[in-house]
């Protein structure tokens, strides 16, 4: 039996790439693509696919948010996150938010098969970077670093604040005000206990948290 897979991210070159590498195998197959957030959530709506390769930064829904509709949506859907940015970033907070697993795509190119065909299969695909972050983030439950305070949506404020995006770029990329976006930076940095945003800036770095986004 093959396995049908959706491919859901903004970049042809990641999708077309996708494609011929599961062309490879004969129990795998890219069978649909959603280039943008409101289409990848229309196609899981529309039938039943055995996984979802999915990216965190596209156009219109995405990141966290996503992947909550999507699971809210259909429950059982196994999600493979394939995103750009960092384990140290994301992987914990969408295994959280009911990923089967998570791999960047600066990581080792061989395991994307193997990953994408233990979710599709019902399993959780978690990578040893992985499986060490969720260990840190039990163990030091009561001592978390201050980033884990925040709320999906304050975290991905503060992902863009550390990379220099400006308040109103930001409520575009968000679909918020600017005076929305404005509010959560207030709140990040009261809970994070900072009074400005190049302190933010630090601990992203000291943290491992600076993950600029390349196009």
């Amino acid at each position: 039996m093959t396995l049908e897979i959706l491919v859901a991210d903004d970049h042809a070159i990641i999708r077309d790439g996708l494609k011929k590498i599961l062309a490879d195998t004969p129990d795998l197959c890219v069978a649909g693509e959603a280039s943008n957030g409101h289409m990848a959530l229309e196609m899981v709506r529309s039938r039943d696919w055995d996984a979802v390769v999915l990216d965190l930064s596209m156009p219109g829904r995405h990141g966290l948010e996503l992947l909550k509709l999507i699971k809210t949506d259909k429950p059982k859907l196994p999600v493979l996150i394939f995103s750009m940015h960092q384990e140290e970033q994301y992987a914990v907070r969408a295994i959280r938010a009911g990923a089967s697993g998570y791999l960047s795509k600066e990581g080792d190119s061989d395991l994307i098969v193997p990953a994408i065909r233990k979710v599709a299969q019902g399993g959780r695909f978690i990578s040893p970077k992985v499986a060490e972050l969720l260990a840190e983030d039990t163990l030091l439950h009561t001592s978390n670093p201050s980033h884990t305070l925040l709320t999906d949506r304050e975290f991905e404020v503060f992902s863009r604040l550390v990379r220099g995006v400006s308040l109103t770029e930001m409520a575009h990329e968000l679909s918020l005000s600017v005076k929305t976006v404005s509010t959560h930076k207030s709140h990040i940095l009261l809970k994070m206990n900072m009074g400005h945003q190049v302190e933010l800036v630090r601990y992203a770095i000291d943290h491992k948290l600076f993950d600029p986004v390349r196009e």
